[in-house]
């Protein structure tokens, strides 16, 4: 397990494009027939990957949990972006299909991850939390989310949110995750900016064409910097930066929150006009 510890906002302001890089940017994911692991000190947040291919994965502690098993005392969220797998949890199986989602929760000792398929083996996206409250293990197929339609073709913002784990949905202890997808000529994410004070957040950004990126925007309304993501790669965004993008072609991102509380709204507004 790597780990990457945080970076206030004033120490951000002097940073080089590689140290606000370094700091905030995971970009090593799926490696085949691995499960990769990366703590923040930000909420204590895990950002994960399983990319099994050949053979089952299973997840195990680590020495920076001091913990019996991996959710021993956590949560976890995740979501299929490859092809069809299943994860095995304390012997049962939920298969999961592309795009579809788990929650499961703490206390569940043995977690192995699955491929049906080598050629187009699955690939689980996580993050976990830690969890003071035990709920149960959920599965949630993309036509069970919770889908709210947003933005316009004028302001090259149509998108769709899809909301899996969150109080209306997938109960958790502070968890909440989800994705959103912008349709075909849409570029922009999440602006209007905002910042929630009150939660961390970590975007990953998956079905970008090979050829396209997304320049992510970070940072304090008045100080903001922006950070050129390729696909299948996460930004790990503290409370007090913006966390907004805009791709040369447009992708999708899966959106995942812990802190104070899960009220989805619960964010402070910031006006185009007062960016800088």
């Amino acid at each position: 397990m790597k780990t990457k510890y945080s970076v206030d906002n004033v120490r951000y302001q002097r940073m080089t494009t590689d140290e606000i890089r370094s700091s905030f940017l995971v970009d090593e994911l799926f490696l085949s027939d691995e499960i990769t692991l990366l703590y923040s000190d930000i909420d204590r947040i895990i950002v994960g990957s399983a990319a099994p291919n050949t053979r089952k994965l299973v997840l195990s502690s680590a020495k920076e949990l001091a913990a019996e098993y991996f959710t021993q005392r956590r949560e976890i969220g995740v979501m299929n972006v490859g092809g069809t797998g299943k994860i095995i949890i304390d012997g049962e199986a939920y298969p999961m299909a592309n795009r579809d989602g788990l929650y499961i929760g703490r206390g569940n000792r043995v977690i192995k991850f699955e491929s049906a398929y080598e050629k187009d083996p699955a690939l689980f996206y996580f993050l976990s939390f830690p969890a003071h409250r035990d709920y149960p293990t959920v599965l949630a197929k993309q036509s069970e989310a919770e889908a709210v339609n947003l933005g316009s073709r004028k302001e090259s913002n149509e998108r769709t949110i899809y909301k899996y784990i969150h109080p209306g949905g997938i109960k958790s202890c502070q968890l909440v995750m989800g994705f959103t997808e912008l349709t075909e000529g849409s570029v922009w994410n999440t602006m209007p900016a905002h910042t929630h004070e009150r939660r961390m957040e970590v975007y990953f950004y998956f079905d970008i064409p090979d050829d396209a990126v997304v320049f992510h925007m970070m940072g304090k309304p008045s100080e903001t910097r922006h950070i050129t993501v390729k696909n299948r790669q996460a930004v790990i965004s503290p409370s007090w930066s913006i966390h907004a993008g805009a791709g040369t072609a447009n992708y999708t991102f899966i959106w995942g929150m812990g802190g104070e509380n899960q009220e989805f709204g619960d964010m402070d507004h910031i006006a185009i006009g007062d960016l800088k």
